[in-house]
């Protein structure tokens, strides 16, 4: 409910800001000026918004688990920017080891050049989920119907993959804009970003990466990782690989139970 009227109240107040705008240049020409600079710091406003990944401002956002999953002691582990033909494999030989089940955000394009590597994913238990057709550097900057097309693409790539349709959806990057949540609605899709982040496509030391993680490490976290464009250490081992062992193990300690995104949602 504040999700939703967080978005309001801003998308109202830009409404109104601009009418306003709008009317005191007709009724007074000389104030265009101060009427040109009170819209250009709104845009501003919602661009700011809109590059703040756990932001509510913009539409309901899973930035952690639902209270009952927190309640039963759950977290999720996602994992993005795949499938990568030599790094997927890997990650879900360890989450076997460990009976640990995922949720993998999917690029629609890399699906469907590795097809059975996607269906592997759910045969093994884990989801995959919406991370848009293309993962475009520029998403947040597509308008209404380029972020349906991305969206719609990636659902009809994914679902006719797996054979289930994706119920989540994670931008690239992490950014949005305005438009973004009415076509979630439309597609039946809920937003997800994350509690704690390793920045793992960057940072090659996993010691690093693990204290930005095992920080979240709290009942109700979404954990994310990457298994395409994994950065990778001096071993040339990449990076969610030595990480993932010390993760399940600190979660087991605290008692804590990985579940998917999807499990989450159930009551």
């Amino acid at each position: 409910m504040r999700d939703t009227q967080r978005r309001t109240w801003l998308i109202r107040a830009t409404v109104v800001l601009h009418l306003l705008a709008w009317g005191a240049v007709l009724t007074a020409p000389a104030l265009w000026p101060w009427a040109l600079a009170g819209v250009a710091l709104n845009h501003l406003l919602i661009a700011a918004v809109g590059l703040w990944p756990r932001s509510h401002w913009l539409g309901p956002n899973w930035t952690r688990l639902p209270l009952a999953a927190a309640a039963r002691r759950e977290i999720a582990l996602t994992i993005d920017d795949g499938p990568d033909p030599v790094v997927t494999p890997l990650v879900l030989d360890l989450l076997d080891r460990y009976a640990v089940h995922a949720t993998f955000f999917c690029i629609g394009e890399k699906a469907a050049r590795y097809p059975d590597l996607c269906r592997d994913i759910v045969r093994r238990g884990h989801a995959v989920e919406n991370h848009s057709q293309r993962h475009r550097h520029y998403f947040s900057m597509l308008g209404p119907r380029g972020i349906a097309r991305e969206l719609q693409a990636a659902q009809d790539t994914l679902t006719a993959i797996t054979g289930q349709r994706p119920l989540f959806f994670r931008a690239p990057a992490g950014l949005r804009n305005p438009f973004l949540d009415p076509v979630l609605t439309r597609l039946g899709l809920r937003l997800a970003s994350w509690s704690a982040r390793g920045f793992d496509t960057r940072i090659s030391d996993p010691a690093r990466v693990q204290g930005k993680l095992l920080g979240g490490l709290q009942a109700g976290a979404i954990l994310l990782l990457h298994d395409g464009h994994a950065a990778r250490t001096t071993r040339g081992i990449p990076v969610v690989l030595e990480v993932l062992p010390t993760l399940v193990a600190s979660a087991a300690t605290a008692g804590l139970r990985f579940v998917t995104l999807r499990q989450a949602a159930s009551p």
